[in-house]
């Protein structure tokens, strides 16, 4: 990207210098002392006019074509982490215009001039945009760098000075003014590192930086780079760690009941009963996987293998800071890093992959910290320990989200990576606190609002059934599995327009029954639907049912993918505000909107209807189904019992409200079991034999075969078998 800029500021240099080089001709011309021919003259005067005719049009290229577009992209840009094409075209329409007061202006909305330092000085600092890890870096300068203008967004960085390990990092460069200003509002975020000297840093690991936390200031500590890896586990195996006693160093507790070691041991094989991960076999990892993380270890294992190579489990605290968690590219959630980070992780795959073998670098350096394994932490929760960072297979966010299981689960999405604290004894003690994560909730448990006012909230998500005006803008066949049509309907709310996704099956005849889909918090971080059909929530939650017969309905509600913004992100993110509550009651007309338009095509059988949430749309769904009864059925994956937000859309006061059939799928060892899961099944107003929660030995989502099976069978029962071609 900069070496493209200094092209541009080269190109200029020698325009500027071939300009003065012609007026100065051209006077010389018109001197009476010098003779000159007239065919020479006319030679001058014809390369004078194209000159000035090429640099005309360029002009006009510049203040016609190229501000205009500068200041579209920066006003529809969405996404505060990607200003860099309007700078890039800033910078060449600066080529042309020099100094310019409107330039000046949209400089100032695209760019900011931060500081760069390293600690010891001197380091060559390189650059690249995060979402271009191929490309080749750009070189800056040399530290301390002053006021250095560059685009406002996420980047890659690298460090290098001779005698000093190489650092690698990724941050923005800007941050959030504060929590009460305007969203957009973005201030320089000034960027440093530490550069440890050559050998002087433990082998394989990043140092992060000194952070201030709620818990108190975690002072620089180490976290491997990577997972740890089967050839790293299988070393510990065959050294004897499954016999040396002294460094197993916690008691053995399963469903409150102390083990002795050689019952712990008995459970800590592989299927062939020789010690090792449960995902070995014969004592042995599988072939060509001496590189991916060990997984299928408990969290006893994972501790005793960070005693063997004398390090620890990080506390949540330090794995979270790790992360970046108080950096702005993923403190501010409109950087969230699912958005950012996620899309170069492991999550998407059928299992893990190779270490480091992703581009998803976070912000001191590690690599795979969301996605390949989960990874356990030192602290204890309710239900057993905690586990970070997500793991194939799951929910990007969960790259956020503080989860647990018990310390003798040996699922195959269970890994491990270390830490060094080299000032233990500064180590806050709250860092290794039990983590309390959702029980806080079950103490403040209210009753339901009376009818009366139920009545009131309920109007509130009424709306004039006025004409649709709706339209087919694209269709598209994808062969063998479904077709898809794009189409848009006129809102309940403020002139706007709904779009959506239809997905009609191939395979079943019409009328079809249908499902209408309300997606999880990821869909609020994604600027375009686009490219839906690759979009993880179709792939992962959506495409099995329209491959077994079922239409569905994807739509695009207020605040998702194009109709999103960095303010409606904010919000969703909120509480106790009007806002919240406006938001909420819109992306629920948009629900019932989308079911009045399914209810005028004749290919849909609008008396076999489905309401199907996911995560967010999980504990939206009370409110949905309590306040719209044309629902025959609804699965709730992954849904809760919501308890933030006014009382006017706590769902609280509408679970009791809902009458239809309700399927709740849930993990578990989330951290929301008892304060939202239990609460919000037992709530429900749907008679007992009509509805059905079923838990898994997982977090936040269930397993994908499982709620694939309970979904379809749920479906049949309720909206009857599909008709198959």
């Amino acid at each position: 990207m900069l070496s493209d800029l200094r092209t541009y500021e080269k190109s200029l240099q020698l325009e500027r210098s071939g300009a003065l080089t012609l007026k100065s001709l051209l006077r010389r011309l018109r001197r009476p002392a010098v003779a000159v021919p007239a065919a020479l003259l006319v030679i001058a005067l014809a390369a004078a006019a194209v000159f000035i005719s090429k640099r005309q049009a360029q002009v006009r290229w510049a203040r016609q074509t190229a501000l205009p577009e500068i200041e579209r992209m920066i006003e529809e840009n969405d996404v505060w982490r990607n200003l860099v094409p309007p700078y890039r075209l800033a910078v060449r329409a600066e080529s042309v215009l020099g100094s310019d007061p409107k330039l000046a202006e949209l400089f100032s909305k695209c760019s900011l001039n931060i500081d760069i330092r390293t600690e010891p000085p001197g380091a060559r600092v390189f650059m690249m945009d995060y979402e271009s890890p191929d490309a080749e870096w750009d070189y800056l300068g040399v530290t301390p760098i002053d006021r250095v203008r560059l685009p406002v967004g996420i980047f890659r960085w690298k460090f290098e000075k001779e005698g000093c390990e190489t650092v690698l990092a990724a941050a923005s460069t800007w941050n959030v003014a504060s929590a009460g200003v305007r969203p957009g509002t973005v201030i320089p975020q000034d960027l440093s590192r530490t550069l440890d000297a050559a050998g002087r840093i433990p082998p394989g690991m990043v140092r992060v930086s000194a952070t201030e936390t709620t818990a108190g200031v975690l002072s620089d500590f180490f976290i491997d780079r990577c997972e740890v890896t089967n050839r790293q586990f299988k070393e510990f195996v065959d050294a004897g760690g499954y016999r040396d006693r002294d460094i197993w160093k916690h008691p053995f507790v399963r469903d409150g009941r102390k083990l002795s070691w050689e019952e712990a041991m008995r459970e800590f094989a592989d299927p062939s009963g020789q010690p090792g991960p449960a995902t070995w076999q014969a004592g042995d990892y599988p072939d060509g996987e001496a590189d991916h993380p060990v997984s299928g270890i408990s969290w006893y294992e994972a501790a005793a293998y960070a005693e063997y190579v004398g390090k620890s489990l990080p506390t949540s605290l330090h794995w979270n800071a790790a992360r970046g968690a108080y950096t702005p590219m993923i403190r501010w959630p409109q950087l969230g890093g699912f958005a950012v980070i996620a899309p170069f992780c492991n999550f998407a795959g059928r299992g893990t992959v190779a270490v480091g073998s992703l581009p998803g670098l976070t912000s001191y350096g590690a690599l795979d910290m969301p996605g390949n394994v989960r990874e356990w932490c030192w602290n204890e929760g309710p239900l057993g320990r905690i586990i970070r960072g997500g793991a194939w297979g799951d929910n990007p966010y969960e790259f956020n989200n503080q989860r647990q299981a018990p310390p003798m689960d040996r699922s195959p999405k269970n890994g491990v990576r270390c830490a060094i604290y080299p000032d233990p004894e500064g180590v806050p003690d709250r860092a290794f606190e039990f983590m309390k994560l959702g029980e806080a909730a079950v103490l403040n448990m209210e009753k339901p609002v009376p009818d009366p006012v139920f009545q009131i909230y309920k109007e509130q998500f009424s709306y004039d059934r006025t004409e649709l005006n709706a339209q087919i803008e694209e269709r598209a066949e994808s062969p063998g599995e479904w077709v898809r049509e794009k189409v848009s309907f006129d809102a309940a709310y403020g002139g706007e327009r709904v779009s959506g996704h239809l997905f009609l099956p191939v395979n079943s005849r019409p009328p079809f029954q249908a499902v209408v889909y309300f997606p999880g918090a990821a869909s609020t971080w994604e600027r375009s639907s686009r490219d839906i059909e690759s979009f993880y929530e179709f792939t992962m939650f959506l495409s099995f049912l329209v491959k077994t017969g079922r239409a569905v309905l994807y739509p695009v509600y207020k605040g998702t993918f194009e109709r999103g913004n960095p303010a409606l992100s904010a919000i969703h993110t909120g509480a106790d505000s009007h806002a919240f509550t406006e938001f909420t009651v819109q992306a629920v007309k948009d629900l019932r909107r989308s079911v009045d338009y399914l209810e005028t095509r004749p290919d849909i059988d609008a008396g076999r209807l489905a309401y199907y949430g996911m995560s967010w749309g999980g504990w939206v769904g009370p409110i949905a189904m309590a306040v719209e009864d044309r629902f025959d059925a609804g699965v709730l994956l992954a849904g809760r019992l919501q308890w933030r937000g006014r009382p006017e859309i706590r769902a609280l006061n509408y679970a009791a409200r809902v009458k239809a059939p309700v399927l709740m799928l849930n993990g578990r060892y989330d951290n929301t079991i008892d304060s939202g899961i239990r609460p919000l099944s037992d709530l429900l107003g749907t008679p007992a034999e009509h509805k059905r929660l079923i838990l898994y030995d997982t977090d936040h989502i269930p397993p994908r075969n499982e709620f694939i099976k309970e979904i379809l069978a749920w479906l049949d029962r309720y909206l009857g078998p599909v008709r198959r071609l």
